[in-house]
């Protein structure tokens, strides 16, 4: 009777080892299958140990009373990958660790340097270049940007090349200002129109690099780079410091009848936790990147974690670019206290009246026969 008793507690002990080493294994086969955590599994069945599973669990938004990830506060995009990779590192997407910390550093080198004190016994400058703001007036930021562990060399991610697929040259369509300009008899100073967007601070425009603050696409500019994004379960508000822009966008599937307006006719709709915001209809003088009235851009904003929302957006403008191009860069939550404050632009419009009543001048000084 001993003997049996033995014997069934013996083979009661095997077969929940058994069990759960099977439990384990499949345990483990499943998360590796996902991909979503490191599993450990100890398994020392005989000794009855139970099995223990460790695994990372993946990062949950918090969510609005709607249901919706919550993309709420303040953030910026500043950044020092460029937005098209430099042509010398072909289809090379991403930098090494190393590659990218010696980046960083050489930006952190060039950043102390230009914000040490200034000579007080240096002379005046010379050949007509007085300067611009100094570095402390920047916000360029020393950040390479870091996306599914990639240390980006561009922003640009599609095509592989990492640039624009520009059309040639006499094949793309004219800009609006460049139209007004090829006009008889029209000159470049002939009124407020035919000046950029940002001298009349109507949005704010860097003419050297057809970047700009709102967009869309919203991208990284001199200084400035932070915003505020405001939801409710009908619209998404994104105000931008430059030039205190703010899109109300709402989430709705049709676009209004409005032939144009300034930042375009954007929409909105959540594909799972994903924002995706489609803009068209910009308005004619407003240009980014070459692009003409027909461009549609398509955000993609993705919270991933606390402190970054993932930000793509694809330009698709068939009358200038070969084919829809995509850049991926992120937003990054601005330290607890800072938040976003007026931006009152009314330096260009200062200069915008100097501008044009100086060339009001040359056209008298020419009608008199002065020099």
């Amino acid at each position: 009777m001993n003997n049996d008793r033995l014997f069934f507690e013996y083979l009661a002990i095997t077969l929940a080892a058994f069990w759960q080493a099977a439990i384990c294994s499949a345990t483990m086969c499943y998360l590796k299958y996902i991909k979503s955590a490191i599993p450990r599994c100890i398994t020392m069945g005989l000794l009855g140990i139970s099995p223990a599973v460790v695994s990372a669990q993946p990062w949950e938004p918090n969510r609005t009373p709607g249901g919706r990830p919550d993309l709420q506060g303040y953030w910026t995009n500043r950044t020092r990958t460029p937005l098209q990779r430099p042509t010398s590192l072909g289809e090379q997407r991403a930098y090494s660790l190393e590659e990218a910390q010696q980046f960083e550093a050489r930006l952190r080198q060039s950043a102390e340097r230009s914000e040490a004190p200034s000579d007080p016994e240096r002379g005046a400058p010379t050949g007509g270049d007085i300067g611009s703001y100094n570095t402390f007036w920047l916000d360029l930021g020393t950040n390479v940007i870091q996306i599914d562990g990639e240390y980006r060399t561009s922003m640009i991610i599609d095509p592989p090349d990492g640039r624009i697929p520009f059309k040639p040259e006499n094949e793309r369509a004219p800009s609006q200002l460049e139209r007004w300009l090829a006009m008889p008899g029209v000159g470049p100073f002939d009124g407020p129109e035919l000046q950029t967007i940002g001298e009349r601070c109507l949005l704010f425009y860097d003419f050297r690099t057809s970047n700009s603050g709102s967009g869309p696409p919203m991208m990284p500019m001199y200084y400035n780079n932070n915003y505020q994004i405001i939801q409710t379960d009908s619209h998404v508000v994104i105000l931008t410091e430059m030039i205190h822009d703010a899109r109300i966008i709402p989430l709705r599937d049709e676009h209004t009848p409005v032939p144009y307006r300034w930042n375009g006719d954007s929409i909105a709709h959540w594909e799972g936790d994903m924002l995706v915001i489609t803009t068209r209809n910009l308005h004619p003088q407003q240009s980014h990147f070459g692009s003409s009235d027909q461009l549609v851009v398509t955000e993609r904003l993705q919270r991933v974690s606390d402190s970054v929302i993932e930000y793509s957006f694809t330009m698709d403008d068939p009358l200038v670019y070969r084919q829809p191009w995509t850049a991926q860069m992120t937003f990054n939550k601005l330290p607890e206290g800072e938040v976003v404050y007026e931006y009152a632009c009314h330096e260009g419009n200062y200069s915008l009246t100097g501008i044009l009543a100086g060339a009001r001048r040359d056209d008298v000084a020419a009608e008199l026969g002065e020099e």
